[in-house]
């Protein structure tokens, strides 16, 4: 038997000592300065998120899906990485928060894949101690490939200088990127802004992009060999997929309020034989289908329309009396409640399918990487949410967070509906995603 077909691409985990250095831009940036160049980029984000991944789609021209060894699990990582080395010229991994943190921590994931990692240092306010800082990151874990260390919003030439001359000789140094205040990325609560609202991104992206002229870290790096997963490897929910969506159809919400989706979860549910089309909560006045998908997003940034679009709740109550599923997730789950009120206390009355209340807190109510087990295989995910609800509903379950075990998210069912603030990863157990879906007796 011949050996499997190994593909090279050269590839770059970029990373950093924690969040808020940059990393999302300089992704960016270096994703749309190749492109500019005409090379294929591939892009992949470590961890859950569905923020960072639209602004790093929108750069480098292709879809952004996540990468993460214990949500999306080694071999379909490994597959992800094969892939994309097969299409593409350029692989760039972003890494979430420092380099080190979680575990599995971005630094496992380089490791595992041979990716070699360039770490951002945000310089603003220091000098030569920024040398200290890139030995301590390059030397830490001597078995990661390190490409070396580049500085970020450095001030001014004076202020490279001092940096640069602080490195050791072993540390090698990929250049100082400026600070430019028309390159920068704007955030709210729960991350950055949305792609589709930031009407100059593109601008944005290539003046993040003419940052990078002449640095050592816009070079194209050196190639990484991919292998696919081998046969022996445990790939998620062993059991062959089988078509237990065939001819349902599972309408999915999808608009400014409703956009936090996996794309893997989408193709998934496709692969499972399920038809898929997109309804709008905000502007369509109906929605009808065998099944419901509710996923999160910012319902509290649309509050008045989401309340005055009275023929979606009535289309949304019709299908639960039906007794026709209805999953929805975070901030569609918040969307079934009866009121959800912003951080100033303003509110609205919405689809009053699950009694409730909602309301959102100025700091962080939720976060982690959690399971749900099911009678159909152990769902991953994660809870990442700024609000706090109220139900008199009780709870049928519990998340189990992955960091200590302990109880995390409640789910709640009510007749055919099922809400939760989790956010499911449904290729972690495809059978348990199909269940979402399908009349239960």
């Amino acid at each position: 038997m011949s050996d499997p077909i190994v593909r090279h691409c050269p590839a770059l985990f970029l990373t950093a000592c924690s969040s808020g250095q940059g990393k999302t831009t300089v992704v960016a940036a270096l994703a749309r300065h190749h492109r500019r160049l005409g090379r294929r980029v591939r892009v992949f984000k470590t961890g859950p998120d569905f923020l960072d991944p639209m602004i790093l789609a929108r750069a480098s021209g292709a879809e952004v899906g996540p990468l993460d060894l214990w949500m999306v699990g080694e071999a379909l990582c490994r597959r992800k990485l094969y892939e994309a080395a097969g299409e593409a010229d350029l692989i760039l991994v972003e890494g979430a928060m420092g380099l080190f943190d979680g575990s599995p921590s971005g630094a496992d994931l380089a490791e595992t894949f041979g990716l070699p990692v360039a770490a951002l240092i945000d310089a603003r306010g220091m000098g030569q101690t920024f040398g200290a800082l890139a030995l301590g990151l390059t030397s830490y874990r001597p078995s990661l490939r390190f490409a070396g260390i580049a500085a970020n919003q450095v001030g001014s030439a004076r202020h490279a200088e001092m940096v640069a001359a602080g490195l050791p000789e072993s540390v090698r140094y990929l250049g100082a990127i400026p600070r430019l205040s028309e390159a920068a990325l704007p955030s709210r609560h729960l991350g950055l802004v949305q792609a589709s609202e930031i009407a100059d991104l593109d601008h944005r992206l290539d003046a993040a992009a003419d940052r990078l002229t002449g640095l050592a870290l816009a070079e194209l790096p050196e190639p990484v060999a991919f292998a696919p997963p081998s046969a022996s490897e445990c790939e998620p929910e062993s059991e062959p997929l089988q078509p237990w969506l065939a001819g349902r159809r599972i309408a999915v919400a999808r608009d400014a309020a409703f956009s936090f989706l996996y794309a893997d979860n989408l193709r998934l549910l496709e692969a499972l034989g399920a038809e898929l089309s997109f309804f709008s909560p905000l502007a369509d006045p109906d929605v009808s289908a065998d099944a419901i998908y509710l996923p999160g997003g910012y319902p509290e940034l649309h509050l008045q329309t989401l309340a005055a679009n009275t023929g979606m709740k009535r289309a949304l109550r019709a299908h639960v009396d039906a007794g026709r599923p209805l999953y929805a997730e975070c901030g569609g789950m918040l969307y079934l409640l009866d009121h959800l009120a912003d951080k100033t206390g303003q509110g609205a009355d919405l689809a009053g399918l699950l009694p409730g209340r909602g309301r959102m807190q100025a700091r962080l109510a939720g976060l982690g990487m959690q399971s749900l087990d099911t009678p159909f295989g152990r769902l991953r995910g994660h809870s990442f949410h700024h609000s706090t609800m109220e139900t008199p509903v009780a709870p049928v379950a519990f998340s189990q967070r992955q960091r200590d075990g302990q109880a995390g998210e409640p789910v709640y069912r009510l007749g055919s509906l099922q809400a939760s603030y989790l956010h499911l990863y449904f290729p972690s157990a495809p059978r348990a995603a199909a269940a979402l879906f399908i009349d239960q007796d």
